[in-house]
């Protein structure tokens, strides 16, 4: 009895035809994979600096699509205990002097790198619907104003500065005694948002994020300018991508960018 050609072992041919359409399965599925990048490029930061720096990173990467840009926010001195724990990160930057001189002072940024891009202002908040007449620090005494949110002063730089101005005042104790701790800026501008706390102490940049659910109070004079460092870090493996962030983010068009968010220059 014979057999059809469709009876017998695959052949030579058949054998042609299977690696040619395994090719091209391969070539569909490399075409459909995401882009490859040269270097991840991490940027640690304060947590008041997320808008701006998502569309700084954004902007960035189209100058430099070989390089992804990874930000990873928080309060500047939880990022700063990171990098000294060695956590990855090729540059930071920090909403205080303290934070970064903290940082120099364990080796883990490159001083010939830091450099001052922004400065900023701290201001007391309130819900937009409040109805309570907060127009002066002292009206944080009255006994209506019962949660007062602001930065923990121990790990957070808009809380440091509250500090430092309250004490100026005479007020740190009355307030402090109805302080409602957050773990960064943009934690104490949530609870004024949310309506769970009467005011708060942010800086100017977060209240401009939600002017539809804050309005600010009061603008608060600081015994310390309110200015923003930046830095490479000592241990990234990518010093040149690194450098060029760093450059952007003083740059003219960088320096556009964290206007258009609230921040003035240094």
């Amino acid at each position: 009895m014979q057999t059809s050609r469709s009876d017998r072992m695959p052949g030579t041919a058949f054998r042609r035809r299977a690696v040619h359409f395994a090719s091209a399965a391969l070539a569909a599925l490399a075409l459909a994979a995401p882009p490859a990048f040269g270097a991840d490029l991490v940027v640690s930061a304060a947590a008041s600096l997320t808008n701006a720096f998502k569309t700084l990173a954004e902007s960035f990467e189209k100058a430099h699509p070989d390089t992804k840009v990874v930000l990873n926010f928080g309060a500047s001195d939880v990022l700063m205990q990171q990098i000294i724990k060695g956590a990855p990160a090729d540059v930071f930057a920090s909403a205080d002097q303290e934070a970064m001189n903290k940082a120099e002072a364990e080796k883990v940024v490159a001083t010939a790198s830091r450099r001052d891009f922004a400065a900023n202002q701290v201001v007391l908040i309130v819900p937009n619907d409040s109805k309570l007449h907060i127009s002066a620090l002292q009206d944080l005494t009255k006994p209506d104003v019962k949660r007062i949110a602001f930065g923990n002063p121990a790990s957070v730089p808009v809380g440091r500065y509250t500090k430092g101005a309250l004490e100026a005042a005479g007020l740190w104790d009355a307030v402090s005694a109805k302080g409602v701790l957050a773990q960064n800026v943009r934690q104490s501008l949530d609870y004024v948002a949310r309506g769970e706390v009467e005011a708060g102490f942010v800086f100017a940049s977060d209240a401009a994020v939600m002017p539809d659910k804050v309005k600010v109070a009061v603008r608060v004079p600081s015994r310390t300018p309110v200015t923003y460092p930046i830095a490479v870090t000592s241990l990234t493996k990518q010093n040149t991508q690194a450098t060029a962030f760093v450059s952007y983010v003083l740059s003219a068009e960088g320096q556009a960018i964290l206007a258009r968010y609230g921040f003035q220059k240094p």
